[in-house]
């Protein structure tokens, strides 16, 4: 080997050196990746991934916008609405008429005028006989409608019917041949897809904005019944009924709200989908108002701890909190702690999927669901019933019933799996869900988790034993509650 080197000494000792490396297996690089004959590579990945500069790009063809405002723009409205406001109410001079202080009260307590205001917004033509969507808080309350066609012409609008838990509403004016937008499936649109929005913000007509589709299926506190595409379409006051539009030139959304500290865009709009709006649309058109499918149970989401209390390794599907009596999933055999992961066969992935789905479905209808009861599946049946305003509250609650509005709790049944996550030692009782702000409970000093196990010194299981209690006290009385906060038992006083 001395000989070799001696012979190849001209070569450098760096060369030498590589050839000495490559002989014995190899190099071994800075990232711990070996090169060389016959040589296995490392397990330490890049630090990052590059790509060329000169890469070629992703052809993707641009919506003709110009083409789509041109043909559309002519069936998007202004609706312009006036509210009549009552004066305050008038007070009579306790002195009596003709005394020294008449005039002083009738100056600063008589009845004032009514007066008058004026509000605007948006809508777009659906029929060609004139039937218009817009959203109903841009019509609510209003004496007068006067609609503004894109050829200037103003015609009085005739409210259909209007849904405010959707916050849609359907108008009509009595004319015919006029220009349409196709309405589009919204349930098909993906984050990233550009959108144009067409309206009248701030009284400004035919205004055309365009962006993308930022996220869907965003929960705002707008209703029960939340799911809205959000984009970054410049949406301002004025624009509310208005159409979003995809790149097709259908109306896949109606610009509904947007959020901004200032009453300016700032690139996060909300437009409540068509695939919700369709079904709201047509009963409206039918009969002017929305009859809505009721199940009668309270749910709240699976948490992480709640998946684990559960013995489940996921938090799809939606807990079952309560069963109200007599309700269909009573009948159908639903029982509190059951995790409904199907309905009528489609997957229920969050807390409110299911409040919309159960909504949509048509009154009589039987539908089948998938629950998980003690770790297994069980298949049930029932028959979606209509929701009524009794029940209505309970479907906007959305988690648990409320035990009165007098005294601002939301409570569902104590649970063994529910007390475990809690860490109380309580078997019965009712676990307070939500305390309304400066409701008579807060005052109280009500938290949410708290554990009402006992109502004036008797012990309560229920939310009708809750009720009923309720409902023997008078206004102002007191009433006695003793509750589990974590280990400790403490007495609460609630004035009714």
């Amino acid at each position: 080997m001395k000989d070799w080197f001696r012979r190849h000494a001209k070569w450098g000792w760096p060369a030498l050196a590589l050839v000495a490396a490559l002989a014995v297996g190899g190099i071994t690089t800075g990232l711990g990746v070996t090169t060389g004959f016959g040589l296995t590579k490392g397990t330490t990945p890049p630090l990052w991934t590059e790509q060329a500069a000169n890469a070629p790009m992703p052809t993707v063809q641009a919506p003709d916008w110009v083409k789509i405002g041109r043909e559309l723009k002519p069936a998007v409205v202004n609706v312009s609405t006036q509210r009549t406001e009552s004066g305050p109410a008038e007070m009579s001079n306790p002195f009596g008429e003709g005394s020294p202080f008449d005039r002083y009260f009738k100056d600063n307590f008589g009845s004032k005028p009514q007066r008058h205001t004026r509000a605007m917004g948006s809508g777009f033509v659906i029929n060609s006989n004139g039937y218009i969507v817009t959203n109903n808080h841009v019509v609510d309350g209003a004496t007068k409608i006067s609609v503004k066609l894109s050829d200037g012409r103003e015609l009085p609008g005739k409210v259909v019917g209007r849904d405010a838990k959707t916050d849609i509403a359907l108008l009509k004016v009595e004319a015919a041949n006029l220009t349409v937008i196709p309405l589009g499936d919204s349930s098909t649109m993906q984050v990233g897809e550009p959108v144009m929005a067409i309206g009248n913000p701030f009284g400004l007509e035919q205004t055309v904005t365009t962006g993308i589709v930022s996220a869907t299926g965003r929960a705002i506190g707008a209703g029960p019944y939340d799911d809205f595409i959000q984009t970054d379409a410049s949406i301002n006051p004025g624009n509310s009924g208005g159409p979003l539009i995809n790149a097709r030139g259908q109306a896949i959304g109606i610009n509904t709200a947007i959020y901004s500290q200032g009453g300016g865009s700032v690139g996060i709009g909300f437009a409540i989908p068509m695939s919700l709006a369709k079904n709201v649309v047509t009963q409206l058109a039918e009969s002017g108002k929305v009859t809505r499918g009721w199940l009668g149970v309270g749910i709240q989401a699976v948490t992480p701890e709640l998946a684990k209390s559960f013995g489940r390794s996921d938090t799809t599907g939606v807990l079952v909190s309560s069963v109200s009596e007599g309700s269909p999933a009573e009948h159908a055999g639903l029982k509190t702690g059951d995790i409904i992961t199907e309905y009528d066969g489609r997957k229920v992935e969050r807390a409110s999927d299911l409040p919309r789905a159960v909504a949509a479905t048509p009154v009589g209808r039987d539908v089948k669901l998938t629950v998980v009861r003690d770790g297994k599946p069980v298949t049930l049946t029932a028959k979606v019933a209509a929701l009524d305003t009794k029940e209505a509250a309970e479907a906007d609650n959305n988690g648990g019933e409320k035990a009165k509005p007098a005294l601002g709790l939301a409570v569902q049944p104590l649970t063994p799996a529910i007390a475990q996550q809690l860490g109380v030692s309580a078997k019965q009782g009712l676990v307070v869900q939500d305390v309304m702000d400066g409701s008579p409970a807060a005052d109280a000093g009500f938290q949410r988790g708290d554990v009402i196990v006992e109502v004036d010194k008797k012990p309560v299981k229920s939310v009708a034993e809750l009720r009923e209690s309720v409902a023997k006290h008078g206004k102002g009385t007191q009433m006695l509650f003793r509750v589990q906060r974590e280990d400790a038992s403490l007495f609460l006083t609630v004035s009714v």
